[in-house]
């Protein structure tokens, strides 16, 4: 077997607990994750079951007390800060609000230009890359001269995606990246997602609430529940017929365009809910 592009394993992570001599709040209870080359997985859970605090370890942004992982066959779990800025050029990341990660004051030729100076390409052929990755993210070449302002939100979006393929990384860890987005704008960005992969086979950690979302654009999915892994598996058949009963739950809340299948996903919620309140379990019929 080869080697994941990714590999976390007992991945574990704490937080500080609150007020004098509080322990620490495990939010991360041992989690194993693992992406190859040119995949996307798709980590998704309801607010505050840790998904996002996943990403934020990739990315050295939060201290694992636990675990390991491991990037190109090389732990990079407690990576120096010089390590880390190398790094930047294989890992980087879209986040949720694509407005305030831009800086408003720059126009949208710096904010892409700037990565590549910083690795080491020249003025000219940062502009020249410029021009490529705003064709590839479907933006016109006058955007260079625009504010991030004088885009719309699917726009901006775009223009973050641009900033992450900007020095060519193995993996992009996507952190609810169309969440702020209405619906038809999500699925012009999910396609994007979906075609910049085919073309530069760059690998995806598609961190999300949705089970719609990393359906579309995931070929495997794991479900996280209150800092646990709890299902693990193919996408088709986790966000079609999961075998966890949190999984479960997360299907029937998520809407279908079908109103006879909506009632039937709320009458099957009510009676589980109905079934957890009586002490049975979730999944009992």
């Amino acid at each position: 077997m080869t080697t994941p592009l990714l590999e976390v394993s007992d991945l574990r992570v704490a937080f500080p607990g609150r007020g004098f001599r509080a322990k620490p709040v495990e939010v991360l209870h041992g989690v194993d994750l693992s992406i190859a080359s040119g995949e996307a997985v798709g980590v998704v859970g309801e607010s505050g079951s840790g998904k996002t605090t996943i990403g934020r370890a990739i990315l050295g942004l939060v201290k694992p007390s636990g675990g390991r992982i491991a990037f190109a066959g090389q732990d990079i779990t407690a990576a120096p800060a010089k390590a880390r800025r190398a790094l930047a050029r294989e890992i980087q990341v879209v986040f949720q609000d694509p407005y305030t990660s831009l800086n408003p004051a720059m126009e949208i030729g710096d904010i892409l230009t700037e990565p590549l100076v910083m690795h080491g390409a020249t003025a000219k052929d940062a502009r020249a890359r410029v021009r490529t990755l705003l064709d590839q993210v479907g933006l016109p070449s006058d955007a260079v001269r625009r504010l991030p302002r004088e885009f719309s939100g699917g726009q901006r979006q775009r223009v973050a995606i641009a900033r992450a393929l900007a020095p060519g990384p193995k993996l992009i860890v996507c952190d609810e990246p169309v969440s702020a987005l209405d619906l038809s704008t999500q699925a012009r960005v999910l396609d994007l997602f979906i075609d910049i992969q085919r073309r530069t086979g760059v690998a995806y950690m598609f961190i999300s609430h949705d089970l719609a979302v990393v359906r579309h654009v995931s070929h495997r999915v794991s479900v996280l529940y209150r800092g646990d892994m709890v299902e693990t598996g193919p996408a088709d058949k986790v966000t079609s017929a999961p075998d966890h009963p949190y999984t479960q739950k997360l299907l029937l809340a998520a809407p279908v365009s079908d109103p006879v299948a909506q009632r039937a996903r709320r009458e099957e919620r009510q009676r589980r809910a109905q079934a957890e309140a009586a002490g049975a379990p979730a999944g009992a019929a």
